[in-house]
């Protein structure tokens, strides 16, 4: 297993991002196959990740741990914040589900956790474990609504659509609307007004979900809304924010003549707009672009970064850190 230690100083402020000093591990290892081809088909991939405060020997019982049932790691990053005693992980690693039963696996991480006085420690074994449910928000704008329902048709995102909800109405003849029918994901329409936003009738039709996905939802959800529903909500939006806000932000940055246009997504919290981030990215624009072309631009970073942002949660690469700030592994 090769050993790589990276020193990083300074990360350049970025849409938000603020520097921070830190020193990071990353174990990596190639997969170690099977010596024959019925071995390998009883092998099993699984995810873990942790969250506690730093101490030593927590990288040697988390190995131990997967080794003593029989698993193989094949890869492991670790992360620990200068100054801060606190450690990260993620693990994956292979095993043998006969060997090491998923009710099992639970327990000996359990106690794994109760040992570290872990804050986080999760588990995820992909093709064992249920699809991550889920229910999208959106308003008019259909761009980043159909990637991800495209993502979810190609089998790309491990989620199931419990249903998509908007303000806006969307006739039947609709590629959006004939879209949901044929595959059976339930439409609902809810009229807002600044006076009523919805949400009880919201949260009625959410509540079985494993989170929300705010795909590009023009409506702010209350912090009575996030406090009842408790669970985590991916937005997107423009990374044209806080130079252009109001409406048409596209237009207002075109006619000033930016020169870099991105994408951020972030999960909700009470104050708009601000909460952690989770994938951003970034494209030059220059004056050769027209205003249909500088908005493409715009919409295809958002459909991107969202579709990584999923992406990433779903496979448990992203953690909460500080106050406001994400480890994405």
């Amino acid at each position: 297993m090769s050993l790589r230690r990276r020193l990083s100083t300074s990360l350049p402020q970025l849409f938000g991002f603020t520097s921070r000093s830190f020193r990071s591990l990353e174990f990596l290892r190639k997969p170690l196959r099977p010596s024959n081809s019925s071995g390998e088909s009883n092998l099993v991939h699984g995810i873990h990740v942790f969250h506690c405060p730093d101490a030593v020997g927590i990288v040697a019982k988390l190995s131990d741990c997967i080794a003593s049932r029989g698993g193989n790691i094949l890869g492991a990053d670790v992360f620990v914040p200068e100054n801060k005693k606190v450690f990260y992980s993620r693990s994956e690693f292979i095993f043998d589900p006969v060997k090491w039963p998923r009710a099992q696996m639970d327990e000996d991480f359990l106690e794994l956790s109760n040992m570290f006085n872990a804050k986080k420690s999760v588990v995820r074994v992909p093709n064992l474990d249920p699809k991550y449910k889920i229910s999208v928000l959106t308003s008019k704008q259909d761009h980043c609504l159909v990637d991800l329902l495209h993502e979810w048709q190609d089998g790309r995102l491990p989620i199931d659509i419990t249903c998509v909800i908007s303000n806006h109405d969307r006739g039947p003849n609709t590629h959006v609307f004939r879209f949901l029918e044929r595959h059976g994901i339930p439409y609902h329409y809810l009229c807002t007004t600044k006076e009523n936003k919805r949400e009880e009738e919201i949260l009625d039709l959410v509540q079985d979900t494993d989170f929300l996905i705010l795909a590009r939802y023009m409506q702010v959800l209350s912090g009575n809304f996030l406090k009842t529903y408790k669970k985590d909500i991916i937005n997107i939006h423009h990374g044209l924010l806080p130079s252009f806000k109001g409406g048409n932000p596209s237009r207002q940055a075109f006619d000033a003549g930016v020169k870099l246009i991105g994408a951020t997504s972030h999960f909700v919290t009470e104050e708009l707009d601000t909460g952690p981030i989770i994938e951003q990215m970034v494209e030059r624009v220059s004056h050769r672009d027209n205003l249909k072309s500088f908005v493409q631009k715009s919409e295809n970073l958002e459909k991107q970064c969202l579709a990584k942002a999923i992406k990433s949660y779903c496979e448990l690469r992203v953690l909460p850190y500080e106050v406001n700030k994400t480890v994405v592994f």
